[in-house]
């Protein structure tokens, strides 16, 4: 029986599971997860990608990311495309800093080498055990803040002002009332547990953009478009000028603490950690990931990683690596669909990336709030992301805030190499390298 040959390979059973929980749990996992199929295409748009290409992107380096971690890894976990640093991508890579959207896919490119480096020789814990908690809660914060300012700026609640910085933008517009009610029907399904409450959202905001005639309908489904225009089209060498050491930094760092994060929270909700609070198999479930990303940007799409996510299907009794497959399968049929996510209008994925911002703030609560050498870094960082519209500007000011509040306060023996390090190189970028 199948059951029995997929059984031999993942051993679901062992974990209490079955063929039919792992398939429902695939299911929960892909519903949550699959608004970066709309998402991301729209935010690498603003980047001047390709946005069907796009859309075939982040399809397969969700599908093959999911396969990898499915297959290799045995984990119940998904991969796809990352929110926080897709908007760094386009946003700022490319539309603050000038760089092409082809050497910002170099830099993810680069990036994710050096993350699968770090994972073989096990420099993995050196790095991740470096780094403060308090940074890292505020990195995590700040890059919540950073998605709630372009989400609000795209549902029309926010608009640049010449005298503020930041203004109150027209709040009657009917796509601006609609994003509204959309965020407030995705937060109310997340609060029932609706599975894909926030594709049910993004469908209904643009259901209802399609019946007012406030957007066109391209259609449902269609052949896959081509993969042409992003495949392969990273521009190595131009990610290598020096100006581009900060990003592929900024790219790396995220990418370590997000993956690592979602993967031990993930299996912590599941109950895959042994006795000792470990990850089995962690280094094949990292080297998963970071192959992930080199695969994505070779796809034409920005940093893939764990979703967190995951834990709706491991909820539901998801407990290996065939949940995974079953998403990959998910994601690979979605192929299909690309004029609905041509039909999506950027104010109906407005209300997602609030929300994800929502979840993503309350990071904030995990600081240290009685230890200001510990909360002033994080406040800092998270404040710094949105305000000076850059993640990698908060991250360094992060870092440098931390290692210098400690060494004035006469605890010094608090900040380690690592943070020495990293934030040494960001002084470097800041005064010398301009």
């Amino acid at each position: 029986m199948l059951a029995d040959r997929l059984d031999r390979y993942f051993g679901f059973r062992a974990q209490g599971s079955s063929l039919r929980t792992e398939c429902l749990a695939g299911l929960t996992t892909f519903l949550t997860m699959a608004y970066i199929a709309f998402v991301n295409p729209e935010i690498l748009a603003a980047a001047g990608m390709p946005r069907e290409a796009v859309f075939v992107a982040t399809c397969l380096a969700a599908a093959l990311g999911s396969l990898i971690m499915g297959l290799y890894a045995n984990y119940p976990i998904a991969l796809a495309p990352g929110m926080g640093l897709n908007a760094y991508f386009a946003f700022v890579v490319v539309g603050t800093l000038g760089y092409s959207w082809q050497q910002a896919l170099g830099a993810v490119f680069l990036s994710g080498c050096l993350f699968v480096l770090v994972s073989l020789f096990r420099l993995r814990e050196w790095l991740v055990d470096a780094v403060p908690r308090s940074l890292k809660f505020g990195i995590s914060a700040g890059i919540g803040l950073f998605l709630a300012i372009i989400g609000l700026k795209n549902a029309g609640v926010i608009q640049a002002d010449a005298n503020t910085m930041v203004g109150l933008g027209n709040l009657t517009a009917p796509s601006t009332l609609l994003a509204a009610g959309g965020l407030l029907l995705i937060i109310a399904l997340q609060a029932r547990r609706v599975t894909g409450g926030v594709v049910i959202g993004i469908l209904a905001v643009t259901g209802l953009s399609l019946a007012f005639g406030l957007s066109p309908f391209a259609g449902v489904v269609a052949a896959p478009p081509s993969l042409m225009p992003t495949l392969l089209q990273m521009d190595l060498a131009g990610a290598l000028e020096l100006g581009l050491v900060a990003v592929v930094l900024t790219f790396f760092l995220v990418e370590l603490f997000d993956a690592t994060g979602t993967l031990i929270g993930v299996a912590h909700r599941a109950g895959l950690l042994d006795a000792q609070g470990r990850l089995p198999r962690l280094r094949r479930a990292l080297l998963a990931d970071s192959g992930a990303i080199v695969a994505g940007a070779a796809l034409g799409t920005s940093s893939t990683t764990a979703y967190i996510e995951s834990a709706a299907g491991t909820a539901v009794g998801g407990r290996t690596g065939l949940t995974a497959v079953v998403v990959a399968l998910l994601f690979l049929l979605a192929l299909f669909f690309s004029p609905l996510a041509a039909t999506v209008p950027a104010y109906a994925t407005a209300p997602a990336l609030i929300f994800v911002a929502v979840l993503m703030t309350r990071a904030l609560a995990e600081v240290d709030w009685d230890d200001l050498t510990e909360a002033a870094p994080a406040v800092i960082c998270a404040v710094a992301m949105p305000f000076t519209f850059s993640i990698a500007h908060g991250i360094a000011f992060g870092f440098i805030a931390y290692a210098g509040i400690k060494l004035l306060a006469g605890r010094l023996r608090e900040v380690s190499a690592g943070v020495w390090i990293i934030a040494l190189v960001f002084v470097l970028k800041f005064g010398l390298l301009g």
